[in-house]
């Protein structure tokens, strides 16, 4: 209420009010000053107004004394519930935690005043979520209440939390929000096989690394604390399977590592064990984290095909072998129960020139062709082996068979060798050394014994001598030799080896006799060298006389083609004129061509009053220019005006042949027909007499005798 200190008889007084909410909260009674709230009051809204209040003079509105500003203040009250703004909550803990471990921690907020009472002192509590969690009351931290809880028992847990005010006390309004709380896996628990025997079977010929069972270790965590690895810890098949892990399914997969023999054994029994690869050690004391499993594993009975009784075979045999001996054998068996018999035979493709043939029954590999060790030391061929009750069921050998040498060669000169002995040479000088070779192959290596002929030990001429490494040196026994005398001497030499038996063969040594200079270099070794002029030898002679037939060549080649040139193009008279067709389609270079074909030889030289222009030179004399063209009047014969301008280009030898239109219809002097042409004909066919056809010979006799039935049937 507001009040004036004036003296309310003097003057009427009247009260106003400005400000927050002056008129729409608040409104004052204008003559007694009391102030009323119009509209209810929010202190979360607005917790005070600032007004100004003011006496005026009733009638004028004038102001009777100073305004006056004052305050209202909104005392609050309880009014409003805490809240959990952030909520619902979720939060996590590892499993098997300890006795008061954090969880998480969540906050509530009130709107009332905070300095004013106990509006917004707020109180948290859990309303569900016992026994497993606490809660602080004033800080709202979540702890676990429990030791050791399970998450394999149970793994979510939903709190309802409660946030109360006025400190908790009865009256006070409260919140509630609610929590998740999940527990995390830890590895607490050991892998477990889901039964203690499995039992498998597979086939013994089973292809190796096939999968043959998958064993699994359940183990109640998850992730990576789930996994196990396997092994096979014992048994009696550990060196023929083998275990590996499969992260996806959390399994062992057991494999074949070596083949399978049912007839040597048909079971096997395999420990396997499954350990977790991560171990926490907070739990190792819970006892070992590995589980064993036994794995009993049967080989059933497949129609194997037959094994040879060894992998490869080396046979030997010598070159010289009889035909159809044995040369070897192949064995194989069926190792099934029922032991079918086996074929053997030959593959054909390793064997295509058939040097060999094989026993069905016992495998005896025999020879079909001769040998021979200097043209192949190797044969490979592969035996097939083949189940008699079932032909599918075969098998592969390879056979390598080597062929030993034996002395079936005889020794010869190692090359064709051709000596020269100079006329001025020594006596006991060497004339030529030479080699043997022999196909053949002894272990020791090859010796060889030379020899001349019986009839010529004591030759004359030329002796023998053996060297060292095997070969052999000739030796002149005189000087004196004289090429005109005789220019070759032949020396048969005999080559033995050292072979049981031994073997021998003749080789004849060619020595030439020819001049040499006096260091003793070959000069010529032919007679004829004599009759030579002096230094010019026969390769000069041979030289100068293949530049001579080459000059001859080019000479020739000349004249005949100077003869072909010069041949002028004249039809005989024994020659069709219609098999030579002569074409000028020369078209010109254009209006810039000044240097073209001179047409001017194909115009009737008789024509255009005896005169023949030349256009391909410049004319001597200087024409007057034409008068300009005067228009063609109306009516004028348009053909005998482009003959008067034709006639002009004609006779204008400085005009070249532009656009202009030349017409050439003279074909020729010198026949005694004259022009076969009809172009320029006055006559008509009937006019014509075709007998004279007749006296130019037997091929145009026909053709007036043609004609001349034409004219005939026309008068008929």
């Amino acid at each position: 209420m507001l009040h004036t200190d004036l003296d309310p008889g003097s003057k009427k007084i009247k009260y106003i009010l400005s400000g927050d909410g002056a008129g729409t909260i608040f409104q004052i009674n204008d003559i007694t000053g009391d102030i009323h709230a119009i509209k209810r009051l929010d202190r979360e809204e607005k917790a005070e107004y600032t007004l100004t209040a003011q006496a005026v003079d009733w009638e004028t509105n004038k102001p009777l004394e100073p305004p006056s500003e004052f305050i209202i203040k909104v005392q609050d009250i309880n009014d409003n519930a805490p809240e959990f703004l952030n909520g619902p909550y979720h939060a996590t803990v590892p499993e098997m935690s300890i006795l008061g471990t954090s969880v998480t921690n969540v906050t509530a907020t009130d709107a009332d005043d905070p300095v004013y009472g106990n509006s917004a002192k707020l109180v948290y509590s859990i309303l569900e979520g016992q026994p497993y969690f606490s809660i602080e009351p004033e800080t709202a931290i979540i702890k676990t209440a429990l030791p050791n809880m399970d998450r394999e028992a149970k793994e979510e847990y939903l709190v309802v939390i409660q946030a109360k005010d006025m400190g908790g006390h009865s009256g006070g309004l409260s919140g509630t929000t609610t929590l998740t709380v999940t527990l995390t896996d830890v590895n607490d628990n050991p892998p477990k096989f889901a039964q203690s025997l499995y039992h498998f079977s597979v086939p013994e010929d089973v292809v190796l690394g096939t999968a043959i069972g998958r064993v699994k270790a359940n183990d109640q965590d998850i992730g990576e604390n789930a996994q196990s690895s396997y092994d096979i810890i014992d048994g009696d098949g550990t060196a023929l399977f083998e275990i590996t892990s499969d992260a996806q399914a959390q399994d062992g997969i057991i494999r074949l590592r070596k083949p399978l023999d049912f007839e040597t054994k048909k079971s096997y029994t395999l420990k396997v064990e499954a350990a977790n690869v991560h171990i926490d050690p907070r739990f190792s004391g819970r006892g070992p984290f590995k589980d064993t499993a036994t794995v009993k594993i049967v080989v059933e009975d497949a129609d194997e095909p037959p094994v040879f009784s060894s992998p490869t075979y080396l046979l030997e045999v010598h070159e010289n072998a009889a035909l159809n001996s044995v040369i070897g054998q192949v064995t194989a068996r069926d190792p099934d129960i029922t032991s079918s018999p086996i074929r053997f035979s030959i593959d054909r493709h390793t064997d295509l020139e058939r040097q060999f043939n094989i026993n069905a029954d016992d495998g005896k590999i025999t020879l079909a062709t001769p040998l021979d060790r200097e043209l192949s030391v190797w044969h490979n061929i592969t035996i097939i082996a083949t189940e008699i009750r079932n032909h599918s069921q075969i098998s592969r050998v390879p056979v390598a068979i080597k062929v030993l040498d034996v002395n079936d060669n005889a020794p010869e000169f190692a090359s064709e060798y051709e000596a020269f002995l100079c006329e001025n040479g020594k006596p006991g000088q060497v004339i030529q050394t030479v080699s043997a070779m022999d196909k053949d192959d002894p272990k020791n290596g090859h010796y060889f014994l030379y020899s001349l002929l019986p009839e010529m030990v004591n030759n004359p001429n030329f002796t023998i001598k053996k060297n060292e490494d095997n070969s052999l040196s000739i030796l002149a026994k005189h000087n004196g030799f004289n090429r005109q005398k005789q220019e070759v001497y032949l020396l048969p030499i005999i080559i033995s080896d050292s072979g049981n038996p031994p073997l021998s063969s003749t080789s004849t040594l060619t020595i030439r006799v020819c001049g040499c200079s006096s260091d003793g270099v070959v000069q010529s070794c032919n007679v004829e060298a004599y009759v030579l002029p002096i230094g010019l030898s026969m390769g000069a002679l041979i030289a100068i006389l293949a530049c001579i037939i080459l000059l001859l060549v080019i000479v020739v080649l000349f004249v005949t083609l100077r003869r072909h040139k010069n041949e002028p193009l004249i039809i005989k008279d024994d020659e069709d004129v219609r098999e030579n067709i002569i074409r000028y389609d020369d078209e010109g270079g254009g209006e810039e061509d000044t240097e073209a074909f001179d047409i001017a030889t194909l115009q009737n030289p008789d024509g255009i009053n005896g005169f023949l222009p030349r256009k391909d030179i410049k004319p001597d004399l200087q024409f007057m220019p034409r008068q300009g063209l005067a228009p063609v009047p109306n009516g004028v014969d348009v053909d005998e005006f482009i003959n008067v301008r034709l006639h002009e280009a004609d006779n204008d030898p400085t005009a070249p042949p532009y656009d202009s239109i030349q017409i050439y219809g003279y074909e020729g002097r010198g026949s005694v027909a004259g022009s076969l042409s009809s172009l320029e004909s006055t006559t008509s066919d009937s006019d014509q007499n075709f007998d004279y056809l007749s006296d130019w010979g037997p091929r145009f006799k026909r053709l007036g005798e043609l004609y001349s039935v034409g004219e005939s049937d026309k008068e008929t």
